[in-house]
Formats: C-alpha cells, structure tokens, sequence
C-alpha cells in the first residue's frame, strides 16, 4: 500500500454460507479467501455463517449466520446477518464469493460501497445470472465481476456475447486462485516417496472416484509393491452434523467398489493431512468427469512434487500445462494406462514432479495477493 496511506482501508469479504473457516473445517473458497488475506496489504475481515469454535487467526473472522428464529430459507437468513455485519463494520469494499445473488442484493443495499464479484464455478447456472435481465441487472451494480481462470472468465465472455453486454468487459477480470509454497511439507524426490496412487476429493459423481476405482483396479494387479488410497467425503459440513454417518448411494458403491479393489478410502481428512499425503505419494490422480472451473486439488499436486494425471476436461489442461499427463477419466483403459506408465518409470514421474512444482510456481500466493491488491486499489481508485 502507498505509504502516505495512515491505515489500510478495509475490505469485508463475504463467503458462501456453506463455508467453514478454520483449520479443521474449511473448503476451497475459504481456504483461499485465508491465503490472500493474510498476505494482503489490505485490513480484511472474512463474514461467513459457520460459528466455528476455532477460526483462521488471520485474517479476522466474524460469523453472521442471521437470525435463526426467522422462518425463511437459510440463504435468506444469511442475508441478513451479512448486511447487519457490514452495517457495522463499515468497509470501504465488499467482495462476494461465488455467490451472484447474494452479491446483487448487498450492492444494492450498500450502493455507496463498491461490491466486487468473485466467481468459483460457470456462472451460467447460478442463482442471480440464469436470466438475461438478472445479469444486466447484477453487472450494472458491480464494481468488477473477477474469474478464477481464464475458463470460468470464458463462460462469462459467452454471457457478454448473448446478452450484448460488451460495455462490461472492462469489469470482467481473471485473478486466478493461489497455492502457500511456503506453507507447504518439503518435496521429496521421486526416489523418496512411497509407491502409493492417492485420490484426493469428495465423494460425488462429478469428480470421478469410481473412475479411479475402476483404473486402479486394472493396474495394481500389474503393479506389485504399490497401492491406492482415497482422501474424501461427500461434503464437509455433513461431517459435523447428525448426517455424518449417512452414505449417499453413491458413496456407498464407491465403498464397496474400493473394497473389492483393495483401496483404502480414510474418508475426510484436515487440509494439512491432504498436503502431507501428496507429499509423500508417488501418483496423485485428478480423474474429474465435470469441467474443473480451476482445479485446486490438481495444483496442490504439482506444487507437492507428486508425479500427476488428470482429466483433460474445464481449465485442468490450461492449469497443468504439460506438467501433467491427461487421461479421460470415463476411459478407465486409458487411466490404467497412464497409471501404470507412471509407475513403472520413476524418472518419468520425477520429470512430471519437477516440472509440476515449477508450474505451481506461476500461482504462488504472493503475486497472486499483489495482483489482488492492485485489483482493490483501482476499485478504490487509489
């Protein structure tokens, strides 16, 4: 920040009510939304609905779940437990997460305070931009309208197009999500880490278990000496409510299936567990079936040094960069195959490794937090 500037202004960034911020319990947007914070030159205090006994100590947290007498929708709750927030603490920048609706309404009832948008996922589905008149209406309260990735910012460029909405590309930006290399377990060479092909992810359709299942199955026989293990739940907050210890039907076939593999599935794990485990396995496979709008875990991998094969599928091609090799994950063939290749070739996964963790290199969260700060300074106009 300039340093004529006394104090930072304030930025209150808003996370989907979904959100856990701490430690033990937090998900993509909250972990990221952590990073930038604590590395920003910008006073930040994160809003969030979970009352987490233990949040992040940086930045500050504040939970605003709203009234729970109020017989209306959870969304609607946080809503006004939000603005009561911001109401008293009176920042000088709102930043929403993943959340259009709730953006539109905050701009609205804080026109004097720019809102900035930050968009996790395709935005063409969600709630505040399904119609034509709901994007010309929500585009013309935002301050900026910020992607993740050069794919998600291209979901938006199709809107702009259908919609006329041209004199708004200037406010469509892309600040790409980061990775703590600092924070991270030292990496170990392709010699040191142990003959293990990890899953990391939930437990749902749309990133692929099953799919690696089914591959890990064709190639461990083939592979003596090697195993398989799963890191994953459902979902977070099932794992702190009374819904915990029910299994969706697909997680159940996904336990079977395992099962009958002879693959570990440990079920949820805290992030620092997640990043321990890739930097020890040998082979960290990314098999989603949806359009990754980033794919978070996949750079985790590269940044660990683990030896990576992904889906070619949303940015995961322009993530990765050549630092992975890609695999169709609905080919469990073609997925064994690229298994077993990297398994059987330890100088090919240390090349992968190497090269993976210089890519993560390009996300490293002090140019990210820069990038971030200049984005707020010119919202500001400072």
């Amino acid at each position: 920040m300039p340093s004529s500037m006394s104090s930072p202004p304030c930025v209150a960034v808003v996370l989907p009510s979904s959100e856990g911020f701490g430690p033990e319990a937090v998900g993509a947007i909250g972990m990221l939304v952590q990073r930038l914070g604590a590395a920003s030159g910008f006073a930040t205090v994160v809003i969030g609905a979970d009352r987490t006994p233990a949040p992040f100590s940086v930045p500050a947290y504040r939970a605003a779940p709203g009234p729970a007498w109020l017989p209306v929708p959870r969304s609607v709750r946080y809503a006004i437990g939000v603005a009561d927030a911001l109401r008293r603490l009176r920042p000088s920048l709102i930043e929403v997460h993943n959340r259009p609706l709730l953006a539109g309404k905050l701009a609205r009832r804080f026109p004097g305070t720019p809102t900035t948008l930050f968009l996790h996922n395709d935005p063409r589905g969600m709630r505040g931009m399904r119609s034509a008149a709901e994007r010309r209406a929500l585009l013309g309260r935002l301050a900026r309208v910020v992607a993740v990735s050069e794919w998600v910012r291209s979901r938006l460029a199709e809107i702009e197009a259908t919609d006329g909405l041209a004199e708004t590309a200037a406010r469509l930006l892309v600040l790409r999500n980061c990775i703590d290399l600092a924070g991270l377990p030292p990496p170990r060479s392709a010699a040191e880490r142990s003959r293990r092909i990890l899953y990391v992810g939930r437990i749902v359709p749309e990133k692929g278990p099953d799919r690696f299942i089914a591959a890990c199955a064709r190639a461990l026989p083939g592979l003596p000496g090697w195993r398989a293990e799963m890191l994953g739940a459902r979902r977070l907050r099932a794992l702190r409510s009374r819904a915990a210890g029910r299994e969706s039907a697909f997680e159940a076939g996904v336990r079977r299936a395992a099962e009958g593999a002879g693959i570990s599935l440990a079920g949820y794990r805290p992030h620092h567990e997640i990043l321990a485990a890739m930097a020890e396995a040998a082979i960290v496979v990314v098999p989603s079936r949806w359009e990754e709008p980033f794919g978070l875990t996949a750079l985790e991998a590269m940044a660990s040094s683990a030896a990576l094969i992904c889906s070619p599928r949303g940015n995961l091609p322009a993530l990765t960069g050549g630092a992975a090799l890609l695999a169709d994950p609905d080919d469990p063939d073609a997925l064994a195959a690229a298994i077993t290749e990297l398994a059987r070739d330890p100088e090919r996964r240390g090349g992968l490794g190497a090269a993976g963790r210089q890519r993560a290199r390009c996300f490293d969260v002090p140019a990210v937090a820069a990038s971030l700060d200049a984005l707020r300074r010119a919202v500001l106009d400072l």
